[in-house]
């Protein structure tokens, strides 16, 4: 690991205080004229600016304030995404998992700080790479209503909320009602495939898309209710969502013959979640949390390439999932002891060329204990989670269980240089619809099937960092390694003239390692500040059929000015470049420009997504089977030089406020529908 003998260039900073932290998760802290970076064991606590906190109009707004690396805040599309499949990203409020509502409709002046948590422990669960977890004071007094608009000036493309909070002594009642609409055209897919049939023959297909619709309408509303004290949280929550998404496509096969896609799909999904914490005497707490889902699909798929093929979905799942946690913030360390219990079931039938009737059922039981404390100057973490897993799908069955063990150490090796390495092994779950018996033909050469006899994989990762950090300069860099063993991989296979695509984990290997610098400078405190990060990527997919590797670059950079009332910024990604089993995926590059105007309660931003370029790429993926070669490519004329206008208009009254730590709403979305790609 020569490599890390290479620290970025930094520049001399202005002045800078350290000072010992209480904290038994923290190594140290910067203050930056009146914003402040505490560096803790598994990420880093972010206090805003004032003038970041005042030129935000929601969440969203905030978060892509901050540059946190790997992860890309987009706020005109209201998304988070990780740059990295490393894995998902969480953002929670007060440590309860928030959706776009809560986002969209958070309270700036409530705001403390923001945990940036980019090495999760085990009481987070699997799959989860980074937390974002903003701090609020809660109001005990008065109210805040408020409503968030945008739409975009040169396509169909709206997100409206309107939201009110009431607080009535110990009560607090919410409500937020949101309509997030879009119609994006001029959509041209591109699909050159090359088939080696059975003979040796080579069959050559170009698929283009001459026109194509994406269509979605979604209904959102959100009900709440908060009984709290200084030392007790009761809260719950009722969300129902409607979504309709019709999409349709019209496409060339060979230059000559035309033929349609269509897809069309019904989503409701009411959820309740009820939380409650409690603290106890010398620094003990617990909190319970129980949410139950469920989720009722209608979905329509068809196209006529090589003959007419059709099919239905009726989908109901129904889930329940809850959570206790201990905590005993002991010297010098704290203690979280917790289980989470999960049960599932999924009725999906599927009616016409894809017949089947495909009814899941799976439970998960979770058992975790961790301790995170300083040993000195050292800080660390450790952790063991242990699950068991079981799943059932008509004739197939199984039981799996599984471990987790996760161990994080951090030390200051000088004042302003900081050394952390964390290591894990975790078991990777495939998703629910890859493991079902269901097929469903993607064109007049492909099928994908499903194979029920999928296992958990274990994943192991090691991870080392330095981080320098000065009041003005934050420069860290990364290395990353992970091998997957006997992972899920793709296998394709072919049959009297026809390919099928499954996944299998017969002795499978994947593996990629990364190094990559981020570099943040604060060039006039509190005025302009400027972001830039880079890295190199390799991966490597090993099989008995196939061996494939790939080397990619990724980086991205961003400024921000404040001047006055107006805010400036300016952002811009290469995106991700990755490969996974015989697909080699491009997330495509990304560049917007923003500014903001505020005027009391009101605040209106302008968003540039994509300036000079009338058709950006939004999607790209390629085959590299020695059966099939594929390049797919996507492009929106909707996303090219796409203007968006905000409007977001807040008004409080007798508003008064207390610090307040909760966790609740975790929300099941996954329907176990295979689906045409």
């Amino acid at each position: 690991m020569r490599s890390f003998l290479f620290l970025s260039l930094v520049i001399v900073s202005m002045m800078i205080q350290a000072q010992d932290i209480k904290d038994g998760d923290t190594l140290q802290e910067v203050v930056i004229h009146g914003s402040k970076v505490v560096q803790r064991v598994d990420g880093q606590s972010i206090y805003p600016t004032r003038q970041q906190l005042e030129s935000s109009t929601n969440g969203y707004s905030l978060l892509s304030k901050l540059a946190l690396p790997h992860l890309r805040i987009d706020p005109v599309m209201h998304t988070v995404t990780a740059l990295s499949n490393l894995g998902s990203v969480q953002v929670r409020i007060n440590d309860i998992v928030a959706s776009k509502e809560d986002l969209l409709s958070l309270d700036m002046k409530a705001v403390r700080h923001i945990d940036y948590i980019d090495n999760p422990g085990v009481r987070y669960g699997e799959g989860i790479a980074y937390v974002v977890n903003i701090i609020v004071k809660h109001p005990v007094s008065g109210y805040d209503m408020g409503a968030d608009m945008t739409n975009s000036l040169t396509a169909i493309n709206g997100d409206e909320t309107v939201y009110g909070k009431f607080n009535s002594g110990k009560s607090e009642f919410g409500v937020t009602y949101g309509l997030d609409y879009k119609n994006f055209k001029g959509t041209r897919r591109e699909e050159l495939a090359t088939y080696e049939m059975e003979s040796g023959q080579i069959h050559e297909v170009l698929r283009k898309q001459l026109d194509g619709q994406n269509k979605n309408l979604s209904h959102n509303i959100q009900l709440t209710y908060s009984l709290s004290d200084s030392n007790y949280v009761f809260q719950s929550k009722l969300l129902a969502r409607k979504d309709i998404q019709p999409q349709r496509a019209w496409s060339l096969v060979g230059g000559t013959t035309e033929y349609e896609d269509r897809s069309s799909s019904r989503t409701s999904s009411p959820v309740l979640d009820l939380y409650f914490h409690r603290d106890f005497k010398h620094h003990q707490s617990l909190t319970a949390n129980a949410v139950g889902t469920y989720i009722k699909t209608d979905s329509h798929s068809e196209h006529n390439e090589g003959g007419s093929y059709a099919y239905d979905v009726t989908g109901k799942t129904y889930s329940l999932w809850t959570e206790a946690i201990y905590e005993n913030r002991l010297k010098p360390f704290t203690l979280s002891l917790g289980t989470q219990y999960g049960q599932k079931y999924i009725n999906n039938v599927y009616a016409g060329d894809a017949d089947a009737d495909n009814s899941m059922r799976s439970s998960m039981l979770y058992f975790f204990g961790q301790l995170k404390g300083r040993l000195g100057k050292l800080g660390y973490m450790g952790g063991l989670g242990v699950s068991s897993r079981y799943y059932r799908q008509a004739n197939n069955s199984d039981r799996f269980l599984l471990f987790r063990p996760k161990m994080t150490l951090a030390y200051p090796l000088t004042k302003n240089l900081k050394a952390k390495y964390d290591f894990e092994v975790s078991q990777h779950v495939s998703q629910i619809a890859l493991v079902s018996d269901v097929s469903i033909k993607q064109n007049a050469m492909e099928t994908l099937v499903g194979n029920p006899e999928i296992s958990p994989n274990r994943v192991t990762s090691h991870d080392l960092r330095l981080t320098y950090f000065t009041p003005k300069i934050m420069s860290e860099l990364q290395g990353y390694w992970r091998l997957n063993s006997n992972c899920n991989l793709e296998k394709y296979y072919r049959m009297d003239g026809h390919f099928y695509q499954t996944q299998t984990n017969a002795g499978n290997e994947c593996s990629f390692f990364f190094i990559q610098s981020y570099n943040r400078w604060d060039v006039i405190p509190e005025r302009f500040s400027a972001t830039i990060y880079g890295g190199i990527w390799r991966f490597f997919n090993f099989t008995d059929d196939y061996r494939h590797t790939y080397t990619a670059f990724s980086g991205g950079a961003s400024l921000e000015a404040y001047l006055g009332k107006w805010t400036l910024t300016a952002y811009a990604d290469n995106g991700w470049h990755f490969m996974e089993g015989e697909h080699r995926g491009y997330q495509p590059a990304a560049w917007y420009l923003t500014a903001s105007y505020r005027m009391k309660s009101v605040t209106i931003s302008l968003y540039v997504q994509h300036p000079f370029c009338t058709s950006p790429l939004s999607y790209k993926t390629e085959v590299l089977n020695r059966y099939i070669q594929k390049v797919v490519s996507q492009h929106n004329r909707d996303f090219g030089n796409m203007l968006t206008l905000n409007l977001s208009w807040t008004f409080s009254s007798g508003r008064k406020y207390r610090d307040i730590q909760r966790t609740m709403n975790h929300q099941d979305k996954e329907t176990g529908i295979l689906q045409s790609k």
